[in-house]
């Protein structure tokens, strides 16, 4: 079935890549004509952080050197108390868990991380370094380099996709385990019609240069459309300009070219292979899934799919109404009403 997988994978990666691609380069040509390319492709110097990006409350900012990366985090939360570690998804970096920072510092070591290729962060060049065995070694050596042997885990997204390979593949360093709008790999595969539409970006991902530059117009535009637009973005208000602008100077420093190289090397290297058995192995600690439902990247069954295929004795599962795809920001209430819930139980 994964090699099955994998097959249409490449047979509807040009056609589809092909068509995007050539969608995206006539919308760019519109607004170049339309705006002009100074307004296009111009970029708002941004030398300092926003205060938001500076709050002392968030925790304080290291940096660890694992094998080969040196990670960039934020950390609050007395060190002699458990660890909590938070892992972001596209388009993010440590900033979006704001929320969960401040609210569990009071009983964990709560370390959110930028992933390599974001924020203050490395940024290899090569789309072999976003292998998702290198980004799964850099949380699991991220653990042990901070000195703790097990950790909370907490993953949205594209960090979420990490955790669960996390937990499949090093259980011993997983004590529980939290997912945020975000599918197993073996649920993914199995998302049917209806997950493919709603994925096409992925293939347009595979294009080069094209995807770097169309996000990247009109200073960054994609991100508050992402964060703040009426289709995608956070619907409960809880995400000010003043945090679309510490997104803008993040990326306005890192830029795009890690991020997509996510992408990209989901059809390249271990992921477009033969899966790995680790794929098929259900994670066997505690495991919560929250989901917002207006997710516009997933749908929201694969939440349940997740428990059933992933999850040893299945998962707590929430689903919360009316939230979009970046759920630990549109709801950090109800999000952390059931993370305390969870953390709080003996499941």
């Amino acid at each position: 079935m994964g090699l099955l997988n994998n097959v249409v994978k490449y047979l509807l990666l040009v056609p589809i890549a092909s068509l995007s691609g050539l969608m995206v380069s006539l919308h760019l040509l519109f607004e170049v004509v339309r705006r002009g390319p100074r307004a296009v492709f111009g970029k708002t110097p941004r030398l300092e952080p926003p205060p938001c990006l500076m709050d002392p409350d968030l925790g304080t900012h290291g940096y660890v050197h694992l094998e080969g990366i040196r990670l960039h985090y934020v950390s609050a939360g007395s060190e002699d108390k458990p660890l909590m570690v938070l892992v972001h998804g596209f388009p993010e970096f440590w900033y979006s868990w704001r929320h969960q920072l401040k609210e569990f510092k009071d009983s964990y070591r709560v370390v959110a991380i930028d992933q390599r290729g974001y924020g203050e962060s490395d940024l290899p060049s090569s789309v072999s370094s976003y292998d998702i065995t290198n980004l799964v070694a850099d949380v699991k050596n991220l653990v042990l380099a901070l000195g703790y042997k097990q950790c909370v885990l907490v993953g949205h997204d594209w960090g979420a996709r990490v955790t669960w390979n996390v937990a499949q593949r090093h259980p011993e360093v997983v004590e529980k385990l939290v997912i945020m709008n975000c599918p197993s790999d073996v649920a993914y595969a199995q998302g049917g019609f209806g997950q493919l539409l709603k994925s096409w970006y992925v293939f347009f991902f595979q294009v080069p240069w094209l995807p770097e530059a169309y996000i990247g117009m009109r200073d960054f535009y994609f991100l508050e459309e992402m964060v703040l637009g009426e289709q995608f973005g956070v619907k409960s208000g809880n995400v000010s300009r003043e945090d679309v602008d510490g997104y803008k100077y993040a990326f306005g420093r890192s830029g795009f070219r890690g991020p997509i190289n996510f992408y990209r090397q989901k059809f390249r290297g271990t992921d477009m292979r033969t899966p790995e058995k680790s794929a098929y192995i259900k994670v066997a600690c505690p495991t919560l899934i929250v989901w917002g439902d207006q997710d516009q990247a997933f749908e929201t069954r694969l939440a349940q799919l997740s428990s059933e295929l992933s999850v040893e004795g299945g998962a707590t599962v929430k689903v919360v109404e009316g939230a979009s795809h970046f759920v630990q920001m549109d709801r950090p209430d109800l999000v952390n009403k059931y993370m305390r819930e969870f953390l709080s139980s003996q499941k």
